[in-house]
């Protein structure tokens, strides 16, 4: 069977990523610091060959592919199983209030997210199983091709437990992704090669914009991460 390589990237900065909202299906617009990131991002990926470029519906998904896909007259696939996850209550609600307003659910959130499920909206199982499904079918269109998949951070890091192989309840292991982190897998034989896991390093520090947000200093604390500026969690040399 021949080999299909994904790229699956998390889109630029969006307005509740700076302000620091849930914005799961809420459609925001990049930031001016997220359309720096896109150009970064897309100056990055300008030598490598892809066949299709698929995106999610929301725009800050849609505007990180339009950049990636410039001057290579490829048309972008809208997807609308590759949205994030749908936040019902949660949605344009200022992160600092959810703990207070809905205590029980966002202490799921943070210890055990396989668990939790949004208040009327959407559970993270029920985010996986559509992930999943999306990238198999995708994965099984392009056989043998280079395919781009710009889609969410959550949707992402739920379905990084099916590319490592693990049990979903080991979603908590998975670390939360930079905006335009690479992730770089190959599918060949029916299973899954993860070469490449949230790399930004195309970034620098000047354009990231989770490396001195206070959430992503306490979330490397808890793990025991020393590091203050994370930008690669697993990269392979010559990868591209």
């Amino acid at each position: 069977m021949s080999k299909t390589t994904i790229y699956l990237i998390r889109h630029a900065e969006a307005e509740g990523n700076f302000i620091r909202r849930f914005h799961g299906i809420t459609d925001s617009d990049v930031t001016e610091k997220g359309k720096l990131q896109a150009q970064k991002l897309a100056e990055r990926l300008k030598n490598v060959h892809f066949d299709v470029i698929y995106s999610s519906p929301l725009k800050r998904a849609f505007y990180t592919a339009q950049q990636i896909a410039k001057g290579r007259g490829i048309e972008i696939i809208i997807r609308a199983d590759l949205v994030e996850i749908n936040g019902g209550d949660w949605e344009d609600r200022c992160w600092d209030e959810l703990p207070i307003l809905y205590p029980k659910e966002y202490e799921l959130w943070e210890k055990r997210p396989h668990e939790h499920c949004m208040p009327n909206g959407e559970s993270m199982y029920e985010l996986y199983l559509r992930a999943v499904s999306a990238f198999e079918d995708i994965v099984k269109t392009n056989s043998g091709k280079c395919v781009c998949i710009v889609t969410h951070g959550t949707l992402i890091r739920a379905l990084l437990t099916y590319i490592k192989g693990y049990e979903f309840e080991r979603l908590n292991e998975i670390l939360w992704q930079d905006n335009t982190a690479i992730n770089i897998i190959e599918y060949k034989d029916s299973r899954c090669n993860l070469l490449v896991e949230g790399d930004w390093s195309h970034l620098g520090e000047e354009l990231s914009t989770i490396a001195y947000q206070d959430w992503w200093q306490q979330f490397l604390k808890e793990r025991g991460i020393r590091e203050q500026n994370i930008n690669i969690i697993e990269r392979r040399e010559n990868y591209e």
